[in-house]
């Protein structure tokens, strides 16, 4: 097998596996489901993942990276920041109601902890990218000066409140636009 059609597979099966965890949760599926919707024998699954949670952990880290690198697309050419956290925050909050399955299935059937190294790492860079676009806002004067690790914690505080809302209370969602709105007017120089 050449790498491209390895990497096609592996996509391949990938998207299948979101598809089985979705409808059938991650205790109910297995690895023979995954490899019939991915059209692959399960032999042939077993050559790309050692078991069902190398497969689901390398799917999150999949999803993980592919949202990191949509943000930093979003935000790289915004020059105001205001609107750069605003977009911040309008992809995450959209990209969580997208994939509200995932998230359902870690929240009530996997535990939030599944997998925490590799999320610990997500949220920093995550938390990083906003700490830059604060400092940047301070520096051109648009934000006013705060203590910037604490305020890049508190919006993902925030974020991190409408996912849990997604599995606890989902009548408790709020609009990105309004969340931003709220977040920014603290930040934001006063007239």
């Amino acid at each position: 097998m050449n790498k491209r059609s390895g990497i096609k597979s592996k996509k391949r099966i990938l998207d299948a596996a979101m598809r089985v965890f979705a409808e059938y949760g991650y205790a109910k599926a297995n690895m023979r489901m995954i490899a019939k919707a991915s059209n692959i024998s399960t032999g042939g699954l077993y050559l790309y993942f050692k078991n069902k949670e190398d497969l689901y952990l390398t799917l999150m880290k999949s999803k993980m990276d592919d949202f990191a690198v949509r943000t930093m697309e979003s935000v790289k050419d915004i020059t105001d920041p205001a609107e750069a956290i605003s977009t911040f925050m309008a992809m995450t909050l959209n990209y969580a109601k997208k994939h509200k399955g995932l998230i359902l299935l870690q929240g009530r059937e996997l535990g939030f902890t599944f997998g925490l190294e590799m999320k610990r790492k997500f949220f920093k860079k995550q938390r990083g990218l906003i700490e830059h676009i604060i400092r940047q806002g301070i520096r051109s004067g648009i934000f006013r000066k705060v203590n910037v690790p604490e305020a890049a914690r508190i919006i993902f505080g925030v974020i991190r409140g409408f996912v849990l809302s997604i599995v606890v209370e989902a009548d408790a969602l709020f609009s990105p636009e309004e969340c931003s709105k709220l977040l920014l007017n603290g930040l934001l120089k006063k007239e």
